[in-house]
């Protein structure tokens, strides 16, 4: 199915002109209600908003005189209208979903502009995954703009990705009708050190008019992020403390703060505009990473929002960090993020600026959904074999693919351990001692053991190495294709025979999330597309995502959406420890460490 371009301002500005001017009756009217400007930051009591060809004709105190036999007409009864929410910063396949379905999820939340990186994908089939989701996006009711990936691999020598993402890949993309910028340029040290392809990417991206985007995830906040805001990046989603917000708006990027399954970083740093006082004007809303679980049970935008004003946020700043801003940013401000004339009519109805109830949404003049339940269709891609035969093992694990051999004639060592940070992407790098038994070294205590077993290539290869923090007991093991940002296989668990089961079964299933204990399979979560997604309906990927999690915590892991720490342990761009292909990554230096410290 090709997508039907929605039309453009100047496209339909006569009959915009028509129905402002009450020469012509509008499609819609929405009457009565309480138009929430964002542009003003203000609430106007006793507004009409008409709209015609999809798009905003005119908001007026009475908009009778645009109402002919045709004219649907809704009732806002006093409630507040808001516009379309916008998710600056995401991947949509951090939901376990496929676009259609991620947004058949997140639609009767509100929201109605994302602005997706799919580059979990690009690491899987490159540009041509790429491609897949942007066609996909582009057949959605609401509006899903593509950033073309910049990083694939993420740490250039420190992982091996099933494809690399180039420079003329992003500048054969941003030709694309849905590509609205280059995705989170993780790359920080090749940017502030002024690699030539990171650069060349950058220029493409410049070149074609379109917003950069930013992932610095260095605490370091001198020279080497001076040299990254110099190489143009223009957002930045990364920070944890107020110190980081403030930093990057001072140097010109808008911040970009994020309230995830697992993140947390909207309370530490919005008292940058709370308490500081700075312009709030500079300041964005986003997800990054939400699983299916989080967007059928707590919301989506919505839900950032609500949090936003619960951590003292005005309700109207709150809604600009989650609409015109996020519009102006990248350079949309005249086609969404408001309600005003032109913009596409992207309209919530809602009774509470602070609990956000979302009672009616309406996308591009079309009423979307209704009191939580979707009121329209999101069709599906077409996802070749390609996309769906991508877990290559090489051959059968066994429990010796996951052994540790310890130096010779040791009865004890001290070992690199991954640190896991409940509710923060970033890891501690620790060292801990542990015991040898028979030339091995297992799990033991709440150190577990972590294998990245490759899967693009079919090369058999196995890194083993060792994390703490999951509090996991008896004999269990879980595994993951999901395995940010190089999508190998991460398998984490306290006994060989159950890493090697787990491992087997997502070869056998095309990709997904399993946990074993005992030999016995106690949850599984398909994702057949890339090993990263499903096409199945969001509630029932959802159901299958809160049996894991009920699983992980009878295994004695208690953190909050551990699934999502767990799927990070691979990301080589985010300080302080990870695992990949290649071994044990100290991130904080850019170079792979031993497994076992140098005793004296």
């Amino acid at each position: 199915m090709a997508p039907i371009p929605f039309p453009a301002w100047p496209d339909v500005a006569p009959a915009l002109i028509e129905v402002a001017a009450a020469r012509a009756p509008a499609d819609t009217v929405i009457r009565g209600g309480k138009w929430v400007n964002v542009h003003s930051r203000e609430v106007l009591d006793g507004y009409d908003i008409a709209i015609a060809r999809g798009r905003i004709a005119c908001v007026v105190p009475d908009a009778s005189d645009r109402i002919g036999p045709d004219t649907q007409v809704i009732e806002a009864q006093g409630r507040y209208m808001i516009p379309g929410l916008c998710d600056a910063h995401m991947h949509i396949e951090s939901g376990m979903l496929t676009p259609a379905e991620f947004a058949r999820a997140v639609i009767p939340h509100g929201t109605t502009s994302m602005f997706t990186d799919p580059h979990e994908i690009a690491n899987v089939l490159g540009l041509e995954g790429v491609r897949m989701m942007h066609d996909e996006a582009l057949l959605q009711p609401v509006n899903i703009f593509t950033q073309m990936p910049s990083c694939a691999p993420s740490a250039p020598g420190l992982e091996t990705t099933g494809y690399e993402i180039t420079a003329d890949d992003v500048a054969q993309a941003m030709t694309w009708p849905g590509i609205i910028g280059l995705g989170e340029m993780m790359n920080f040290p090749g940017v502030a050190h002024a690699d030539p392809k990171m650069l060349a990417e950058i220029a493409a991206t410049q070149r074609a008019g379109k917003t950069v985007g930013g992932h610095y995830a260095s605490p370091d906040l001198g020279p080497d992020f001076a040299a990254y805001v110099a190489g143009g990046p223009a957002d930045d989603h990364e920070g944890t403390k107020e110190a980081d917000a403030i930093a990057r708006v001072r140097q010109g990027m808008r911040s970009m703060m994020r309230l995830g399954s697992a993140w947390y970083d909207v309370e530490s740093q919005i008292t940058a505009v709370t308490e500081k006082g700075l312009d709030p004007r500079n300041f964005i809303l986003c997800t990054d990473d939400c699983h299916s679980g989080t967007l059928i049970n707590d919301g989506h935008m919505n839900r950032v929002v609500r949090h936003a004003i619960a951590c003292g946020c005005d309700p109207l700043i709150a809604l600009q960090m989650a609409t015109i801003n996020t519009a102006t940013h990248f350079g949309l401000e005249r086609d969404i993020g408001s309600l005003t004339p032109g913009r596409r009519a992207d309209v919530i109805l809602t009774s509470d600026l602070t609990d956000l109830p979302i009672e009616l949404v309406i996308a591009r003049g079309q009423i979307v959904a209704e009191n939580g339940e979707i009121r329209v269709d999101c069709p599906h891609y077409n996802w070749p074999d390609t996309a769906r035969q991508t877990v290559h093992l090489g051959h059968d694990l066994t429990n010796k693919d996951f052994e540790i051999t310890a130096p010779e004639g040791a009865n004890s060592v001290r070992a690199n351990v991954i640190g896991v940070v409940e509710n923060q992407a970033p890891t501690k790098a620790l060292e801990m001692d542990l015991d040898v038994s028979d030339g091995l070294v297992g799990p033991q205590g709440d150190v577990a053991q972590i294998a990245l077993v490759e899967r693009h290539k079919g090369t058999g290869e196995v890194t083993n190495a060792f994390v703490s923090g999951f509090g996991y007991t008896g004999k269990m093991a879980m595994a993951s294709t999901v395995a940010h940002d190089s999508h190998h296989m991460i398998v984490v668990g306290t006994d060989r025979d159950q890493m090697a089961l787990a491992a087997n079964r997502l070869a056998e299933v095309g990709g997904g999330v399993t946990l074993y204990v005992d030999g016995a399979e106690q949850a599984l979560v398909e994702l057949p597309i890339a090993g990263l997604m499903s096409d199945s309906p969001a509630r029932d990927v959802a159901a299958k995502a809160q049996a894991l999690g009920e699983a992980m915590v009878a295994t004695g892991c208690s953190l909050n959406n551990a699934y999502m720490q767990h799927s990070l342990l691979a990301l080589v761009v985010i300080p302080e420890l990870r695992i990949s292909d290649k071994g044990l990554i100290d991130v904080r230096s850019f170079e792979k460490i031993d497994l076992f410290v140098p005793q004296d």
